[in-house]
């Protein structure tokens, strides 16, 4: 190779040679046919043409001598000129071990980025810190996460490990350091949305509705009437039956500021089964947020700026496995959501102590200061699509009454104060919007604390 490059090179500054050389030979007929066209014009006058061209001939035989001379000089002695020499460097050679191991790295790298798609059929990508949607929001531009903040006085994180929680990460797939698991929007799941321009956000609507819900019927555990700063739960995960793409079951915590008008501000979390946004029927753990209602602000996970994700193992959105069982084993996540004493942002947090990131405070404007309402509990949609009630499930799918291993439950109830302590329920209400559909029964104990049993099969004989 180096040879060939040589030859190469060679031949080019012959050939730049030879250009200098023909222009420097062309300035001189130049010269010598001006002092010939002198010659001829006294020579004509003569008579006497044999001079003249005596004179040209001894010229043109002279110059390809000394051309083919310095061309033979320089294919037996190469010179480089700088030119050249810059275009080709000497060190460029071409090693095929090398250039297979790069591109084994290149590989690897880029499989850990890009991550095949899980068995839930998701496409997890790894994006850089500073360049998930979060970022994109004007007040965030060129600024860095926040530092984790300190967590509430008596919270004592145990239980499951957060890497294990979620369908793509069980084979030990993670992002690297610095980047996020984002999972993959398609065109696929913008065109199941009911509006484009709504996609990835709810409905607007209130969180709290009576029999005129307008398709959202809930089945609930609350307290309010004091300053909250923050919530705590296990939530019990099933996989409910959903009857059409249009609807949905959720289970998840509420962090609730301002009237229930269009100055609602909430913040969400937990997990759902809705294939119009996911395009199946897995349950998915997710985060919600919205400052007017539902209304312009706020999306699920991290389809708008907003949710700013700290955490490079755990993927929003993603299917959520093991799930529970009829009569068999039981699964719950655990989510604590609070207020950052010092910096005043909501942080998130899963499982066993495993911050998953934070909503800034300036998206709100009353959860800037508190929450007045923290709700626990179910919510479906019921479209009545063939004109009756959905059979959409809550929950396991079961009613309350049925008990541990059987309906579905959240457990450990708690709620965060002023000075940053987390502390029981003092005041536990549960509320069902049609009990014949859903219900709730709740209670106390040692072990569980706080905790209630919810959920219904929908359509049944007590609910047509």
């Amino acid at each position: 190779m180096v040879i060939l490059r040589t030859l190469v090179e060679a031949s080019l500054l012959k050939e730049k040679t030879r250009n200098i050389w023909c222009c420097f030979d062309h300035r001189r007929r130049q010269h010598q046919c001006t002092q010939t066209e002198s010659n001829i014009r006294r020579e004509t006058t003569r008579g006497n043409f044999s001079n003249m061209a005596s004179c040209c001939c001894k010229i043109s035989s002279i110059i390809p001598i000394f051309v083919f001379f310095l061309l033979v000089s320089s294919s037996i002695c190469p010179v480089y000129s700088s030119e050249i020499s810059n275009l080709h460097p000497n060190n460029q050679t071409f090693r095929p071990q090398k250039e297979l191991q790069k591109l084994k790295i290149i590989t690897a790298r880029i499989n850990k980025i890009n991550k095949p798609a899980s068995p839930d059929g998701d496409i997890i990508d790894c994006v850089l810190l500073h360049h998930q949607p979060a970022f994109d929001h004007p007040r965030l531009k060129g600024q860095k996460p926040m530092d984790p903040p300190e967590r509430p006085r008596g919270h004592n994180p145990k239980g499951i490990a957060a890497e294990n929680f979620q369908v793509w990460s069980m084979s030990g797939e993670s992002c690297p350091e610095g980047t996020i698991p984002i999972r993959r929007t398609t065109e696929q799941d913008m065109l199941r949305a009911s509006s484009v321009t709504r996609f990835g956000r709810k409905q607007s609507r209130f969180v709290r509705r009576d029999t005129t819900s307008n398709g959202h019927e809930h089945a609930v555990g609350y307290v309010s009437g004091e300053e909250y700063y923050g919530a705590k739960a296990s939530i019990n995960v099933w996989a409910p039956r959903v009857s059409n793409q249009y609807e949905f079951s959720l289970s998840q915590l509420w962090v609730i500021s301002g009237s229930f008008g269009d100055d609602l501000n909430t913040i969400e979390a937990g997990w759902q089964v809705s294939p119009e946004l996911y395009g199946d029927y897995y349950p998915r753990f997710f985060t919600y947020w919205t400052s007017d209602a539902y209304q312009a602000t706020g999306c699920y996970n991290l389809l708008c700026s907003g949710f700013v994700q700290t955490n490079n193992r755990i993927a929003i959105g993603a299917a959520i496995s093991p799930t529970s069982s009829y009569n068999g084993g039981q699964f719950d996540i655990s989510l604590l959501v609070w207020k950052d004493p010092k910096h005043g942002n909501w942080w998130l947090e899963f499982g066993s102590g495993i911050l998953v990131g934070y909503w800034p405070s300036f998206l709100f404007t009353h959860l800037r200061d508190n929450a007045s309402m923290v709700q626990f509990g179910g919510e479906i949609v019921n479209s009545r699509a063939d004109g009756f009630h959905t059979q959409t499930e809550m929950g396991s799918g079961h009613f309350a009454g049925e008990g541990f291993g059987k309906a579905s439950y959240f457990r450990n109830l708690q709620v965060v104060d002023w000075d940053n302590n987390l502390i029981p329920l003092p005041n536990l209400q549960v509320l069902a919007d049609f009990p014949n559909c859903y219900d709730i029964q709740g209670g106390i104990n040692r072990v569980w604390g706080n905790y209630f049993y919810y959920g219904g099969p929908g359509r049944n004989v007590r609910c047509p």
